[in-house]
């Protein structure tokens, strides 16, 4: 999303190895554009919520300074399937054709150890707020999704965030919710500045930037499920999600200061 925020496209021309880190099989795949990326599948188990979250959730990262690599959608041809001889991986690339979610590989990337690399207070207090936001139950001591890479932090994996998506219809009431598992936040005891992240960040996140986020993903994204009428209504209610979330936000900024104790 180095355009604003709109997703360039690119089509998978080799699919390269499997990453069985995770348990949606994510895959290093090489597109027509010669650059590498892990390619998370819309047929994996969270399916098209977990690609919406990347998106929303590296669309905030951005806006607050944080790295991330950069997201394009990459179209699967159903004939990446048909040669795959593994069942398992077969099966998800079947389930997968169609427009997918790449992200930029970083080569030489290795995961963050807090024993090695020291966060800065500032950029601690930016990925703690995005986190308890977006609700992102994945950023802990055991998966700490960030990866350093020519010596500085990047963030990856917001999948697991907006998880009020998975049941939809709560969504006002989980909107408002303080977001409790914060406190497993790897980087919870540096995160000394929330306040003036908050405040710094706040009037930015307008109607509009929230509006060309939700315009830049992929319609088939928000109605591959089976109590949506269409893409625009998925998108009001992540829209009132998220504008609700933040009006809210003293819910889940003193929930950050009671962990940060």
């Amino acid at each position: 999303m180095d355009d604003g925020l709109k997703l360039r496209h690119v089509n998978v021309t080799r699919y390269i190895t499997p990453l069985r880190e995770g348990g949606s099989l994510p895959a290093i795949v090489e597109c027509d554009d010669d650059f590498l990326y892990v390619l998370k599948f819309k047929g994996a188990g969270q399916g098209t919520n977990a690609l919406v979250a990347e998106v929303i959730g590296t669309a905030i990262a951005k806006l607050l300074g944080l790295k991330t690599p950069e997201l394009v959608t990459a179209y699967l041809s159903e004939d990446f399937g048909r040669t795959e001889a593994d069942e398992e991986i077969q099966d998800l690339l079947k389930f997968s054709v169609g427009d997918n979610l790449g992200v930029h590989y970083l080569k030489g990337a290795v995961t963050y150890d807090r024993n090695i690399f020291i966060v800065p207070e500032n950029t601690a207090s930016k990925i703690v707020w995005l986190d308890a936001f977006l609700m992102n139950v994945d950023r802990t001591y055991r998966n700490t999704n960030m990866l350093i890479w020519n010596k500085e932090l990047w963030v990856i994996d917001n999948g697991a965030a907006l998880y009020f998506h998975h049941t939809w219809h709560n969504w006002k009431e989980v909107s408002e919710k303080p977001f409790v598992q914060i406190k497993d936040h790897v980087l919870i005891k540096e995160a000394k500045h929330i306040q003036l992240i908050h405040d710094e960040v706040l009037p930015k996140l307008t109607d509009d930037f929230f509006r060309e986020m939700l315009n830049s993903i992929p319609d088939i994204w928000l109605t591959e499920r089976n109590d949506v009428a269409d893409a625009n209504e998925a998108r009001d209610v992540y829209f009132s999600f998220l504008t609700n979330r933040l009006a809210n936000s003293s819910n889940f900024l003193k929930e950050i200061e009671n962990a940060g104790k």
